[in-house]
């Protein structure tokens, strides 16, 4: 049974005991996602590390190291 259908299922029922359909499949992915990144960007702060722009430094240092060894 996939998602879709276990919501099928889930707002069948709920329909029949007169309660509220629940949130279709994916709804709140997004705010999942924000939750899940404001939580690692906390656990950083409390460890002393920084908290933005791990990414850009990890391409610019890959591109440093490139350069140095001639591959470019």
């Amino acid at each position: 049974m996939n998602a879709l259908h276990q919501h099928l299922f889930d707002s069948y029922r709920a329909a029949q005991h007169d309660e509220p359909a629940p949130p279709a499949p994916g709804t709140h992915d997004v705010a999942v996602l924000r939750a899940a990144r404001d939580h690692r960007r906390f656990e950083a702060v409390l460890a002393g590390r920084p908290t933005t722009g791990w990414l850009r430094l990890a391409v610019r240092q890959a591109l440093r190291r490139r350069r140095r060894a001639g591959a470019c």
